[in-house]
């Protein structure tokens, strides 16, 4: 998606930093700048000079990870007084085992960049990942695997199941290509 937009982009892996989650401090409510002592601040003005944004998350339990979380939740700090974020074009990625839940996650993140940060969203790619169980060598014999519960067919076992690569789902792709592409529009 980055790629495809021909803007200049920068890559930030929310793991690698530590963003705490909004400490509803209200120390940012007169001038929008979030006062806690970790990598937010740096971060927060690489997002406030970005023309658009591509925010990205996985769905380990229901609702999205921590990291996406806790930066969302820090977008709180650009919205007193006057809105930061205000009509900057967003995309987001999400992956995921259950459609259900990356329906329901994309349906929530749409209403936060929308609705909360008017933001102006373009676009939102849902990917289909794979239960860990699969793949962590453990999944026919493990007692917690999700192979040996109901959410998976018990007559299914890890040892079956194909890995599901990003790279052979070809909707998902077309629709990063056309969201980057009409991000990189949109831009000029």
């Amino acid at each position: 998606m980055l790629d495809e937009s021909g803007a200049e982009s920068e890559f930030v892996k929310l793991s690698t930093i530590n963003v705490r989650p909004c400490l509803a401090c209200f120390g940012c409510a007169r001038d929008n700048v979030c006062k806690k002592k970790d990598d937010f601040p740096v971060l927060a003005e690489k997002i406030k000079a970005a023309k658009a944004l591509v925010i990205g998350g996985y769905i380990p339990y229901s609702p999205i990870d921590g990291f996406t979380k806790a930066l969302l939740e820090r977008f709180w700090s650009f919205r007193h007084q006057k809105n930061l974020l205000k009509g900057k074009l967003v995309a987001s990625v999400l992956t995921g085992l259950l459609p259900e839940a990356l329906a329901a996650v994309n349906q929530s993140l749409a209403a936060e960049m929308k609705e909360y940060e008017n933001m102006d969203l373009i676009g939102q790619v849902s990917i289909q990942g794979n239960i860990v169980c699969a793949f962590c060598g453990m999944g026919d014999v493990c007692e917690m695997s999700a192979f040996n519960s109901d959410m998976i067919d018990p007559d299914v076992k890890a040892s079956d199941v194909k890995y599901a690569k990003v790279e052979d789902q070809k909707k998902v792709w077309e629709e990063a290509v056309r969201i980057g592409r009409l991000m990189g529009e949109r831009l000029k």
